[in-house]
């Protein structure tokens, strides 16, 4: 099944992600990728779906979706050194998977972030991701027909 990280949350003050189902009178209702515990995660925490993460770098910004992939190229079947790892150890894996990323605005603090999202999506749900071009892509080419 396709990941699609549009619907994958990151929600302030909790730890892990989140799958989003439901819009609640109060927030949303989330279900944790862990443990499918459902709850309500209100209005007042701050809600970021994967989609909307980027990584920068010197010649711009990357989504999350392709360092994930290019984190993958560089690890194969093994998983990501956990958060608790060196900053050597991290700064390592991202100069290999992201090697132009940006050194003053993507801190050792986000990625630990970004390792343990990585750990979780390869457990939880995989990196075949939806692509948000391709219902687009599918629509004209029907259209063009």
């Amino acid at each position: 099944m396709k990941t699609d990280l549009t619907k994958i949350l990151s929600i302030s003050g909790q730890h892990g992600l989140y799958l989003y189902l439901a819009q609640a009178r109060g927030g949303a209702i989330v279900e944790s990728l862990a443990d499918k515990k459902r709850t309500v995660a209100g209005a007042n925490n701050r809600i970021t779906t994967l989609a909307d993460i980027s990584i920068y770098t010197t010649e711009g910004e990357t989504k999350l979706q392709e360092v994930f992939l290019k984190m993958k190229d560089v690890l194969g079947d093994a998983s990501a050194p956990t958060s608790k790892a060196s900053s050597g150890e991290l700064k390592a894996l991202f100069e290999k998977a992201l090697p132009n990323y940006d050194g003053e605005r993507f801190y050792v603090s986000h990625m630990k972030k970004v390792v343990d999202w990585y750990n979780e999506i390869k457990e939880y749900a995989s990196f075949d991701f939806v692509d948000p071009d391709e219902e687009v892509e599918e629509g004209s080419e029907t259209a063009g027909e």
